[in-house]
C-alpha cells in the first residue's frame, strides 16, 4: 500500500485523529495500520546499512502519536508523519556514525590493552577462562547457541543470520552484542567464584 491515500482514506484518518485528541487513544490503531507498511518501506529504501528501519518506523509513529497536538488537522498527515520519520533517520544515522567514529579511534587501543592482560596470564588461568567459556556456553538456552555456532564456528556472515532467523541485520549484531555481554559476565563470575573457593 503507498503512502498515498484516497478522499476515503483521508476522512478516516482525519476521523482517527480527531477521536485520538478527544481522548480515544485506541483510535490511532488504524492509522498505524495504514502507515506502518509505507513507512517502513519507505525507510528501507532511504536507511544505510545498520539502522534498522523497522525500529524507527516504530519510533517515528509513537512520536507522531505523542507529537499529534502539532498536528494541524486538515494538513497532509502522511507528510507531517513522513517528515518525523525523516528527521528520526537522521537521528539515528548520526548517532551510529558517532559510535563508529568513536569505535574506529578507541577499538585498537583497547583491543591492545587486552591483548597485553591475556599474554601476562599463566596458561593454568586461560584454560580456567577457556572451561568458563565452555560452560558459560552450554547453561545458554539452545536459540542463543545456535547464533554462536552460526557466527563463530560456521563464519555465518549477519546478513545470512537475519534471514534464517527471521529478524533484521541490526537485531541480529544487538543480539551477538548482548550475547558477548551476558559470557564476559558469567566467565568473570566464574573466575570469581573459583578464586574465592581457592582454585
Amino acid at each position: 500500500m503507498s503512502a498515498r491515500a484516497s478522499e476515503h482514506e483521508l476522512r478516516e484518518i482525519d476521523d482517527c485523529l480527531r477521536r485520538v485528541r478527544a481522548g480515544e487513544t485506541a483510535a490511532f490503531e488504524p492509522v498505524v495500520r495504514r502507515f506502518q507498511r509505507p513507512l517502513r518501506a519507505w525507510l528501507a529504501m532511504r536507511a544505510p546499512p545498520g539502522v534498522d528501519a523497522d525500529d524507527v518506523a516504530q519510533q517515528a509513529l509513537v512520536l507522531a502519536f505523542t507529537r499529534l497536538g502539532e498536528f494541524e488537522p486538515g494538513t497532509d498527515f502522511a507528510a507531517w508523519l513522513f517528515t518525523i520519520a525523516a528527521f528520526q533517520l537522521r537521528g539515528e544515522t548520526t548517532r551510529l556514525r558517532r559510535v563508529a567514529d568513536y569505535h574506529s579511534r578507541f577499538a585498537p587501543e583497547i583491543f591492545a590493552q587486552a591483548l597485553d592482560r591475556r599474554a601476562a596470564e599463566s596458561p593454568a588461568l586461560a584454560e580456567a577462562r577457556l572451561d568458563s567459556l565452555r560452560e558459560c556456553v552450554q547453561s545458554l538456552a539452545e536459540p542463543l547457541r545456535r547464533y554462536l555456532a552460526w557466527r563463530y564456528d560456521e563464519g555465518i556472515p549477519l546478513e545470512e543470520m537475519a534471514v534464517r532467523s527471521g529478524r533484521s541485520v541490526a537485531a541480529v549484531k544487538k543480539q551477538l552484542w548482548s550475547l558477548r555481554q551476558s559470557l564476559k559476565l558469567c566467565v568473570e563470575r566464574r573466575m570469581a567464584l573459583a578464586e574465592g573457593s581457592g582454585g
